[in-house]
């Protein structure tokens, strides 16, 4: 039978044992903190370098539809997204592009968002493309951006080609000033006698908000 020490020294040892794994654990996050930091600043670089290649695309955008449409961009250089809201009588289109990195810090991805309401065409609305943080392509990203930017153009046009969106029986959205087809309003509320229809739930909230707060 082992003696007390014998047992003491055992204990001791799987102490040391778990004392050893922590420090190793705690320089381990250490060292990744250390390389997540530099990858960040990596990224800073990128953006700043990338900054060429997107900043004239979006503005050539904005100024290409000035006196056509209304455009709303909205930039956050913080999380790199571009937001523009094309106020269009057929359709609410809003466009986003957006760049941003996994948690690891290892890639960077471009996405391309399109919303169009309401619904009646078939259109691409998500894109996006991904490259390795140290294999950036200015060139692959130029040419990614210029496709989407173009396919925006034509579905944007299309709206104004599609039958759907012209046919008789039109209606407008008494919030958001949208005209679409009656049948597709998304909700319908009568009020004094009359009937209105909205292109989502969201716009008739805020109209039975505003004339609730217009009622004596």
């Amino acid at each position: 039978m082992s003696d007390i020490n014998s047992l003491a020294q055992r204990v001791d040892a799987e102490f040391e044992a778990v004392a050893e794994k922590q420090v190793r654990f705690q320089e381990e996050q250490a060292e990744a903190h250390r390389q997540r930091q530099q990858r960040l600043e990596q990224l800073g670089r990128v953006f700043e370098q990338l900054r060429a290649v997107w900043g004239p695309r979006l503005e050539l955008l904005v100024g290409k539809f000035a006196g056509h449409v209304k455009t709303t961009p909205r930039f956050i250089p913080s999380t790199r997204e571009a937001t523009f809201e094309f106020d269009s009588r057929l359709a609410r289109v809003r466009l986003k592009f957006a760049a941003f990195t996994d948690r690891d810090v290892q890639k960077l991805t471009l996405s391309y968002d399109l919303e169009i309401i309401p619904v009646l065409m078939r259109f691409t609305p998500h894109a996006e493309i991904e490259f390795p943080l140290d294999a950036v392509d200015p060139t692959a990203v130029a040419r990614w951006i210029d496709d989407r930017i173009v396919d925006f153009v034509r579905t944007f046009f299309a709206l104004g080609e599609n039958e759907v969106y012209l046919k008789d029986h039109m209606v407008e959205d008494p919030v958001s000033h949208v005209r679409f087809p009656r049948v597709a309003a998304a909700e319908r509320l009568d009020w004094r006698g009359t009937p209105y229809y909205f292109v989502s739930a969201e716009t008739r909230r805020a109209f039975e908000q505003e004339h609730a707060l217009a009622a004596p």
